[in-house]
């Protein structure tokens, strides 16, 4: 199997698959990532073994950094959330691992079908969505692009299941299920804090208290990352035409700054790096 994006969403994927027995080969252009992933990977297994995981060697063992796209069966896709990027690596590898492979994309909004569009085998291309954070997150949703075979689709659900997840089908439509429902609650929360009607704190505690929600709006964008939920609207934004999924300004103002959340050690909170 091939991982291609080596940052907090590919590393847990490669985490995953390799925990599950499976040989895992991670790929990522940009210098150091696949090294850095590899190092999360390690803290996230040290933390699961403390609690009866498997050994972290053992699993790591079977991770192999490569230097650019090889042959696999599958292709996990985790790049950027940019659409011209990943119809890069979609079409790269379309040229590079042989016919009967599966092409996925972890893409959390981005169309499967244009993903598809940009390759030779649009009936092999499919969303394979994880959550973050990979490793404790127990769904996958299973997007089918317009031109996704059924035997495609049914591959994917059952490794899915291999993989100890929970397989979801969805359609493919902008933000597909979990995004299109999601990012106006994440949005809503930006504008109440920036029309001033509660701090942070207070808008996570009403969501997690009052809806049993286990963190909250804006503590869940800064995981997710500031300028990828900015970009998740603005797909959503483009492709239903509906003026409600416009990212709040705040969010914009924030991205802008280079305050993107966790990641960057500032979002809507301050974190220690």
């Amino acid at each position: 199997m091939l991982v291609v994006g080596a940052g907090q969403m590919g590393g847990g994927i490669a985490q995953v698959v390799a925990a599950s027995g499976r040989r895992v080969s991670l790929y990522d252009t940009a210098p150091g990532a696949v090294e850095r992933g590899l190092e999360s990977m390690r803290k996230s297994l040290g933390k699961l073994a403390e609690k009866g995981g498997p050994d972290p060697d053992e699993v790591l063992a079977r991770v192999q950094p490569v230097d650019g796209l090889v042959q696999a069966e599958l292709m996990i896709e985790a790049v950027a959330e940019d659409a011209e990027v990943k119809e890069q690596v979609f079409r790269a590898a379309d040229k590079v691992l042989p016919p009967g492979a599966v092409l996925s994309s972890n893409t959390s909004s981005i169309p499967i079908t244009s993903l598809g569009a940009a390759t030779g085998r649009p009936e092999s291309v499919i969303g394979m969505h994880f959550f973050n954070p990979v490793p404790l997150m127990g769904l996958v949703e299973v997007v089918r692009g317009l031109e996704t075979s059924d035997e495609t689709a049914a591959a994917i659900v059952e490794l899915a299941r291999e993989l100890g997840k929970t397989p979801a089908e969805a359609r493919d439509f902008p933000g597909f299920v979990s995004n299109r429902i999601l990012m106006p609650l994440v949005n809503e929360a930006a504008y109440a804090l920036l029309e001033g009607v509660a701090d942070p704190e207070a808008i996570d505690t009403i969501a997690k208290l009052g809806f049993n929600h286990p963190i909250g709006p804006l503590a869940l964008a800064d995981l997710i990352g500031l300028d990828t939920c900015v970009a998740i609207m603005e797909v959503l934004h483009e492709g239903l035409g509906d003026p409600k999924y416009a990212p709040c300004p705040l969010l914009r103002q924030y991205v802008q700054a280079g305050r993107l959340g966790r990641k960057s050690g500032r979002g809507l909170y301050r974190y220690e790096r």
